[in-house]
């Protein structure tokens, strides 16, 4: 098979595609054809030797793909060779063929392209986890979305407002609000023009949203922070600014605020059965129309390095995709 080999860290235009082995499943995993493999900020901490798990090299990077089975495991019970699924995986995906654990593993849902399956799991698992298990999300709360038009940004919006919250989407250029207008944003803020937390205030009413959903970083995140409400709930999802916020922690206390980190991953890893239940309850939000996951914007797989480029020059609304096939 061809895949995107990693062999010594570094961006990744420095990685290349090259002839390797396929993968054998073991006894509770599943081989697939790899249809879609989607790109995600933590790849490109992963192949560059800077994510919090450290990868040993020689390795394939790429954490989410959809595709059709081709052979299980023998003690594997839920899928059969023909099947469409969704890897949920940890590494592996930037390759024509891979393997993924049973427990890891999902039915894409029938409404969903082969792209659009793959760019789904991790945006939507990991804004479902942030909103339902850590914010605790109720209807009527209000709830602040950083990097709005990303993927797991746009994902967290369109969850919110599923989950009955009003929610204010924030991005860095009219273009972004533009496009996560379509997710249902109640209220926009441009933050490259405005000030991010008097905004939040003014549109509060001075009271400051309950949720801040944060997968940037960098200076936004105490400005937000100083946006919440009483018993305010901050959710760190990620840093995409490439840089790791440092608060002062006299401000979660003088709301009683909480700051909660958002592992997707390894809480899946953790608690497969309450993955596998929210993922069965997006399955019926899509099935109703609640929620319309976008297509991706689509690479082919020798057109990685352009893909990759979109991400970190922060040019992407939405997702990104390749096409293996």
């Amino acid at each position: 098979m061809r895949a995107l080999v990693c062999k010594k860290y570094g961006p990744p235009e420095s990685h290349a595609i090259v002839d390797w082995d396929d993968p054998e499943p073991g006894d509770y995993d599943i081989a697939f054809d790899v249809k879609a493999a989607a790109l995600n900020f933590a790849d490109i901490l992963s192949m560059a030797g800077q994510y919090q798990v450290k990868a040993p090299l020689p390795f394939i990077a790429g954490n989410e793909a959809a595709g059709i089975v081709t052979a299980v495991g023998r003690n594997v019970t839920r899928f059969k060779p023909g099947d469409r699924v969704i890897g949920a995986l940890r590494g592996g995906g930037f390759a024509e063929k891979s393997i993924v654990p049973e427990v890891a593993a999902l039915a894409a849902p029938a409404e969903l392209g082969f792209e659009q399956a793959a760019a789904y799991s991790v945006a939507y698992g990991t804004g479902y986890h942030a909103l339902k298990q850590n914010a605790r999300l109720q209807d009527g709360e209000t709830v602040l979305v950083l990097g709005a038009a990303g993927g797991v940004g746009y994902a967290a919006v369109e969850l919110a407002k599923a989950m009955g919250a009003t929610v204010i989407a924030a991005a860095s250029s009219q273009e972004k609000l533009d496009f996560v207008a379509h997710a249902g944003a109640d209220e926009f803020i441009d933050y490259s023009n405005q000030p991010l937390k008097e905004t939040v205030k003014s549109l509060t009413d001075g009271r400051g949203v309950d949720v801040v959903y944060d997968p940037v970083g960098g200076d936004l995140a105490e400005q937000a922070l100083r946006a919440t409400a009483w018993h305010g709930r901050f959710i760190v999802v990620g840093f995409a600014s490439g840089t790791i916020p440092k608060f002062p922690a006299n401000l979660a206390l003088l709301k009683e605020a909480s700051i909660t980190g958002t592992w997707f991953g390894t809480w899946a890893e953790r608690h497969p059965e309450e993955m596998r239940a929210n993922f069965e309850e997006l399955a019926s939000m899509i099935a109703a129309g609640t929620i319309r996951p976008r297509e991706p914007t689509t690479f082919a797989f020798d057109d990685c390095a352009e893909a990759f480029r979109v991400i970190t020059e922060r040019r992407v609304l939405g997702k990104v995709a390749l096409q293996m096939a």
